[in-house]
This record gives C-alpha cells, structure tokens and sequence, in this order.
C-alpha cells in the first residue's frame, strides 16, 4: 500500500457539503462524478459522488443519493465514536481553527488533552463528527505507546476492561495544581 487514495462518506446535500468544507476547513473541490448506475454493481440509484483535497495528498468524499432514505444515525454506536480526524501543526493553528469555527455559529467542544495531542471537535452539516488534532507528544512517548500496544489489547481482550498501561496519557500537565 501507498497511502490512502480517498475516504468516502453520505451526505445530504453535495452542493452544501462542498461549501461548508471549503468555508469551514478550507478544504478545495477537486472534483465529482455523476451517475445513474453504480459502476461496480450496475445497479440503478443516481448519485453524485464529490472529492475535497484536505491538504498533503488527503482527499475526502461524499456522496450524495437523492433516492435513498434519509440518513441517519447507528443508534447502537454513540455519536462519538466514528469521526473523521484532520491534523493541524501547532497549537496556535488549533486555537485559530477554533475560534474560525465557532465565529461560524458551529458548536466546538475542547481542546481536549489526549497526552500526545489535543483535539476540537464538531459536526459538520450531516451530522459526521469531526476532530481537528495537534500532535503534542514527544519521542519517548511515542515509543512508550508503541511498547504497550501489544499488552494492552491482550488485556483488553482478555478483561474487557481499560487497560492502565498508559494512564498517564489522562493526566493533564496544564491541570496540575502546586
């Protein structure tokens, strides 16, 4: 594998959800495919499938399809498990993000401490949630996460039960009080 060729979510509206990625996330429209077939089944349902460039090779599409039911949610899964998750440099660029994004009328929630990143979250007009990240971790860190993966999904598996392998992950140096 080389990388990502594109990730592929419903929308509501194509023409909405292309404006609102390039006025929230600055995202460029690249690009759509139109039809009445699908062309790996040949069945019969019209849509229009559009491609945004996230930035460093990333693309994000949708699709619209005007003759499926209405979207909606999993309601066996907790609105905010499955999220799309963007990657910003600085904490600066974060903070920026955020008060772009609620200047917009857009609910933010965070930053939140994640130990090697902090994250804002949103969602965007289809009701997808979605994760602005910045990687705050240090090498160590890193490796130290890499160690324990392996233990920690084998007590996971085993227990069913978080594992504290990496606990301190959830202690924010920021909210540490002398």
């Amino acid at each position: 594998m080389q990388r990502i060729h594109h990730v592929a979510y419903r929308c509501k509206d194509a023409k909405e959800t292309v404006d609102w990625y390039g006025r929230v996330l600055g995202f460029a429209y690249t690009n759509a495919f139109a039809e009445d077939h699908v062309p790996s089944t040949g069945a019969y349902d019209p849509y229009m499938h559009v491609f945004l460039d996230c930035g460093g090779g990333n693309v994000i599409a949708f699709f619209e399809l005007p003759e499926q039911p209405e979207m909606g949610s999993d309601p066996n899964t907790p609105a905010w498990v499955q999220h799309l998750a963007f990657e910003v440099s600085t904490l600066e660029e974060l903070e920026a993000a955020k008060a772009h994004i609620e200047g917009l009328g857009i609910d933010v929630l965070g930053p939140t401490y994640h130990g090697i990143f902090r994250s804002i979250y949103f969602f965007d007009p289809n009701g997808h949630r979605l994760e602005l990240a910045c990687n705050i971790g240090t090498p160590e860190q890193y490796a130290e996460l890499e160690r324990v993966a392996r233990p920690m999904l084998e007590e996971w598996s085993e227990t069913k039960k978080a594992p504290q392998h990496a606990q301190w992950l959830h202690v924010d140096p920021g909210s540490l009080v002398e």
